[in-house]
C-alpha cells in the first residue's frame, strides 16, 4: 500500500493520515452502535419475578423520616421497597404503602409519586441459593394483598409496612433479618421531628428498640445482587 502525502496537511505523513482516518471511521461506527443500543433498550435491566424493587424518597414527610434515620453508609437513599411479578411479559410491583395498603401494581405506577413525578428505583435479585422458594414467596405476597398499611411499624399489629411485607415473605429462607429499630436523627441523636409527630398522631410511644426492618437495611444484605436502576 502506498501512503501520500497530504495536500490539506503537507507536513504530515500519509501513515499518519491513514491512522487519523481510520480511528475518525472507527469514532462514528461505535457512536452509531451506542444510539443504537440506547435506542432499542438493549442493555436495560430484564426484570424477573422475585427480583426485589428499592424505591428513592419521595418529598413526603413520612418518606423523608424514613430515609434520614435509616442510612446505612453504603450510599443508599431508599424510603420503600416491592417485589415484582412478570406476567405475561409485563412487569406488576407488590408492596405496601399508606392508604394502598397491600397492593399490586405496574412498575410505571410503582415508579411514580402522588403527583406523577418520575422517582429514582433500583433492582437487586437474590443470590441463587436463595431463589428456589420465590415462587412461594410470591403466592405468600398476593395473599394478603388488600391488607392494611401497618403504620405503627410494629411487626405484631395489623397488616404490614413495606420492608415487613418482603421480610415476610422469605422469612423460612432467613433472607432478611429483623434489627433494633431506631426512630433517631443519625446527626442529633435526639427522635426525628417527623416521628414524633407521626407516633403522636397514633396516641402510641415511639417503638424505639423493637425489632424491625427498612429498605434502607435490606439493599445492603448481603444475600442480594445489584442489577441497576431501572428509572
Amino acid at each position: 500500500m502506498i501512503y501520500l502525502k497530504s495536500n490539506i496537511y503537507p507536513e504530515a505523513s500519509g501513515l499518519t493520515i491513514y491512522c487519523y482516518m481510520i480511528s475518525r471511521n472507527l469514532f462514528f461506527v461505535l457512536t452509531f452502535l451506542l444510539m443504537f443500543v440506547v435506542g432499542s433498550g438493549f442493555g436495560q435491566v430484564e426484570l424477573k419475578t422475585g427480583d426485589i424493587l428499592f424505591r428513592g424518597k419521595n418529598p413526603t414527610k413520612l418518606s423523608e423520616a424514613i430515609d434520614e434515620v435509616t442510612q446505612t453508609g453504603s450510599g443508599h437513599h431508599f424510603s420503600h421497597v416491592g417485589i415484582a411479578e412478570v406476567t405475561d411479559g409485563e412487569v406488576f410491583v407488590i408492596h405496601a404503602e399508606g392508604e394502598k395498603g397491600v397492593c399490586k401494581e405496574s412498575l410505571d405506577s410503582f415508579s411514580i409519586d402522588e403527583v406523577g413525578r418520575s422517582l429514582y428505583v433500583e433492582a437487586y435479585r437474590l443470590k441463587p441459593k436463595y431463589r428456589d422458594n420465590i415462587d412461594s414467596a410470591i403466592v405468600s405476597v398476593n395473599s394478603v394483598i388488600g391488607e392494611p398499611y401497618n403504620y405503627t411499624y410494629i411487626i405484631e399489629d395489623k397488616g404490614y409496612y413495606c420492608s415487613e411485607l418482603i421480610y415476610w415473605a422469605f422469612q423460612s429462607d432467613s433472607v432478611f433479618q429483623l434489627n433494633p429499630m431506631t426512630f433517631k436523627d443519625l446527626e442529633t441523636g435526639d427522635f426525628h421531628p417527623g416521628w414524633i409527630e407521626h407516633y403522636n398522631k397514633l396516641g402510641i410511644e415511639i417503638p424505639e428498640g423493637l425489632p424491625g426492618c427498612n429498605p434502607n437495611g435490606m439493599a445492603a444484605s448481603e444475600n442480594l445482587l445489584l442489577l441497576g436502576e431501572i428509572n
